[in-house]
């Protein structure tokens, strides 16, 4: 992408984002998505190439981390128990039915084996919440929700790769798959990298007080967000939870540690617009991206594995919150519905998809297609429907 076409692009996002004034009902994401599928068609922007290392290495890290430490330390605390086992146990469920379910259907559909109907699970696990969130709480002004459907988001990421990961070593014969194995992976992946995120956060909850000026902060905010994300890469563990692990300890050290008053205004007035920018780019880009493979005769199909991602995805959050007397006094099945609702698929998804597209050689086309049509038709219908459905239930 040159530096011309991402000017262009900012700007079409900077005058989207000015329509959203009021930041109820209008899933800007969502828009810039079909704005990206329209500008496919010009040659001029169907030229730019969206890798899935631009959007993990680049985009990624920032998201993350600004909305890692912007989340209230005190809510995650509140919350952590119903937030960790959706984003782990719910999530390892999740795929589990959820590929059942679609292999058991699949065949006049599509020829998938149980591994690959697995992995498209995998791929459709992870949210997105990033257009829901202010829509849910300017709508009913219920933090709760938001901040639980917010922090799953912030921990599936890097619980989902791993299973994806795992998945696809099965489904390219690069590997076998013992119970063990599996979970001594997942748990030194995900432990290795929150571990190492809370290490560096506590570091530069440190570090800061060595400096008073506000821009040097800054430059170190940059260097733990992208530092701490290459560093676990490096050693073989999760970049994304480390990310989190760290922005979630800079929250939680903020106010107890942390005395400089104007280091979080700072923080929030450039990661704020890195936000903005970064998410600007990356949905359109998504909608550049996806635009190719949206010609396909899976849609009939992609919307039925819509369907029941969304039913079991209920089923696993109800049954949970049902099933634990403390969760069940938390949640009830309203809020239960809303929080299904709001875990809308997007650039989690969209990076394991194009992980996918590089890891095969043979084609792989009408996989590719349904992943994407399936992750379009949520951004669409969830993102559209979380207000209404929010303003009648809560």
């Amino acid at each position: 992408m040159s530096i011309t076409q991402g000017i262009l692009l900012l700007f079409i996002g900077f005058f989207i984002f000015t329509l959203d004034k009021k930041q109820e009902n209008l899933p800007v994401p969502t828009v810039l998505v079909f704005i990206g599928i329209a500008l496919s068609f010009i040659p001029y922007f169907s030229s730019i190439e969206v890798t899935e290392h631009m959007i993990y290495h680049v985009f990624l890290p920032a998201l993350l981390f600004v909305s890692a430490y912007r989340f209230p330390a005190d809510q995650f605390k509140k919350h952590m128990g119903l937030i960790l086992f959706l984003a782990t146990a719910g999530l390892l469920l999740t795929v589990g039915f959820l590929g059942g379910l679609v292999y058991a259907i699949s065949g006049p559909f599509l020829s998938l084996s149980f591994i690959g109907a697995l992995l498209l699970a995998s791929i459709l696990t992870p949210t997105d919440p990033v257009s829901v969130v202010s829509i849910l709480k300017n709508s009913t002004g219920n933090e709760k929700i938001a901040d639980v459907v917010e922090g799953e988001s912030l921990l599936n990421d890097g619980t989902s790769i791993v299973m994806f990961s795992v998945l696809l070593g099965i489904y390219t014969s690069a590997e076998d798959f013992t119970l063990l194995s599996f979970a001594s992976e997942f748990l030194l992946v995900s432990l290795g990298g929150a571990g190492l995120g809370i290490a560096f956060g506590w570091l530069m909850s440190k570090g800061i007080h060595y400096t008073p000026n506000k821009e040097y902060q800054v430059m170190l905010s940059i260097v733990l967000a992208y530092g701490i994300f290459n560093l676990a890469e490096a050693l073989g563990v999760s970049g994304v939870l480390a990310t989190v692990s760290a922005g979630l300890m800079l929250s939680f050290e903020y106010g107890r540690t942390i005395k400089e008053e104007h280091f979080k205004d700072t923080l929030d007035g450039f990661w704020g617009i890195v936000e903005i920018s970064g998410l600007s780019l990356l949905f359109l880009l998504i909608g550049i991206k996806a635009a190719p493979y949206l010609s396909t005769p899976v849609w009939g199909f992609a919307f039925v594995v819509f369907i029941l991602s969304m039913l079991v995805r209920f089923l696993i959050i109800a049954g949970s919150t049902t099933l634990f007397p403390h969760w069940r006094k938390e949640i009830s099945w309203r809020e239960s519905t809303v929080i299904s609702w709001s875990g809308l698929k997007g650039t989690m998804s969209v990076f394991l998809i194009l992980s996918f597209q590089v890891q095969q050689t043979s084609n792989h086309e009408m996989f590719l297609s349904l992943a994407f049509a399936t992750v379009l038709i949520s951004l669409i219908i969830q993102s559209l429907g979380v207000y209404p459905l929010s303003k009648k239930l809560l």
